[in-house]
C-alpha cells in the first residue's frame, strides 16, 4: 500500500517520506507527523490506517536533516536518543518539511496535519503558520501550552491523557482557558496512548480519539 519517496523543502533540503494511498475514492489528505522516534514502523502503520479510511497519507522524515534513516523503538535508550535528535531539529525546519509534504499531495482535497508527541506540538504550529493545510490534530503535544499565545489559522482539535507524566493536567487546563474555541479531549490514559508499540497504549482511548479525528477531518 505504501511507498517511499523524496521531497524537497523550500530551503532546498531533500528528505524522504512515506506515502500510502487509498484503493478506492479519496476523501482528502493527511500529513502524519512523527514522534521523537523518526519515521518508524508505527508512523507507517498510522499512514496505512488512514489510507484504508480513504485518505492519501504522507509522513515526512523530519530527522533527515540530521541524517537519513533514523528509526527508533520505544526503549528508554531510544527515548534518550530521540530527545537528542528532536533538540537538534528546529521547529521552523520541521515545518518546512511538513509544508513540502502538503505540497506533494496538494490536489487530493483538504489536507489535515495529524501529529503525535513532538508531532502534536508541530501540528499546532502548522495550524498557526502554514497556509498549505486546512485542518490540524494534535495528540499529546508537550509544547502546545507554551505556543498557545499563537493563534491557529485553521480549525484544530487536541487530544491529551490525564495520566501523562510529561504533560501536567494544569498545562491542558491552561490551553483550554486560553483557547476555549479549540476542542480539547482528555482521556484516562498516559503519554503515547495511541501507540500500540508502547506500554502506555490504551486501546479504548486510541479508538475514541481516532473516531473523533475522523469525524473532524471528514
Amino acid at each position: 500500500m505504501g511507498e517511499m519517496l523524496e521531497l524537497q523543502a523550500a530551503d532546498g533540503h531533500k528528505l524522504s517520506a512515506y506515502k500510502a494511498s487509498p484503493e478506492a475514492s479519496v476523501k482528502g489528505g493527511v500529513i502524519i507527523v512523527q514522534e521523537i522516534f523518526g519515521l518508524n514502523s508505527h508512523i507507517k502503520d498510522i499512514c496505512d490506517g488512514y489510507a484504508k479510511e480513504g485518505f492519501v497519507a504522507i509522513a515526512p522524515a523530519l530527522f533527515d536533516r540530521i541524517r537519513p534513516g533514523i528509526f527508533l523503538d520505544y526503549s528508554s535508550e531510544d527515548v534518550t536518543e530521540g530527545i537528542k535528535y528532536k533538540t537538534q531539529t528546529k521547529d521552523a525546519d520541521a515545518l518546512k518539511d511538513i509544508d513540502a509534504a502538503a505540497k506533494e499531495i496538494a490536489g487530493v482535497g483538504d489536507i489535515a496535519v495529524i501529529g503525535y508527541c513532538w508531532g502534536g506540538s508541530l501540528a499546532y504550529l502548522a495550524a498557526c503558520r502554514l497556509s498549505s493545510i486546512q485542518k490540524a490534530v494534535g495528540y499529546y503535544g508537550g509544547q502546545v501550552a507554551q505556543h498557545i499565545v499563537e493563534a491557529p489559522k485553521v480549525p484544530i482539535i487536541l487530544h491529551f491523557g490525564d495520566q501523562d507524566g510529561s504533560i501536567p493536567i494544569t498545562a491542558v487546563e491552561a490551553i483550554k482557558a486560553k483557547r476555549p474555541d479549540i476542542p480539547v479531549y482528555v482521556y484516562h490514559a498516559g503519554h503515547g496512548f495511541n501507540c500500540d508499540q508502547r506500554a502506555s497504549y490504551d486501546a479504548g482511548s486510541a479508538k475514541l480519539a481516532l473516531q473523533r479525528t475522523l469525524e473532524f477531518i471528514s
